[in-house]
C-alpha cells in the first residue's frame, strides 16, 4: 500500500493534470485510435530494405497521421508539399509546410 502511495504522490501534479487545463484529455484513447493503423501496419516496415527506408515510412506515416488529427487531406497536402519542394521551396521555410500551417491552393 504505502508503495502505491508513493508512487500517486511522486505523479499527482501529471495525474491531476486535466482538472487544471480543459483541453488536456483524461485519456488517452484519441491518440490511441489515431495511431492503430501504424501499428497494425508496423510488420510492414520490417520489409522496408534497409534502417534508412523504414524511418522514412514511419516519417511519412506519421505527417499522414498527423494531417487527419489537423482535419487535412493527406493527399492534397502531400501533393502541395512535394511539388513546393520540387519547385524550391526554400527550406528556411519549412515550417510552413507542416500540415498544421496547410492551406489549399485555390
Amino acid at each position: 500500500m504505502g508503495e502505491a502511495l508513493n508512487y500517486i504522490s511522486k505523479y499527482w501534479a501529471g495525474l491531476t493534470k486535466f482538472l487544471d487545463d480543459g483541453r488536456v484529455e483524461l485519456d488517452s484513447n484519441s491518440v490511441e485510435r489515431t495511431i492503430r493503423p501504424i501499428a497494425l501496419n508496423r510488420k510492414n516496415a520490417l520489409f522496408a530494405g534497409h534502417d534508412a527506408g523504414a524511418q522514412n515510412w514511419a516519417i511519412l506515416a506519421s505527417m499522414i497521421e498527423t494531417c487527419k488529427m489537423n482535419a487535412v487531406d493527406p493527399h492534397a497536402w502531400l501533393t502541395q508539399t512535394l511539388t513546393a519542394v520540387a519547385q524550391g521551396h526554400k527550406q528556411s521555410e519549412i515550417e510552413s509546410l507542416l500540415p498544421w500551417n496547410y492551406s489549399p491552393n485555390v
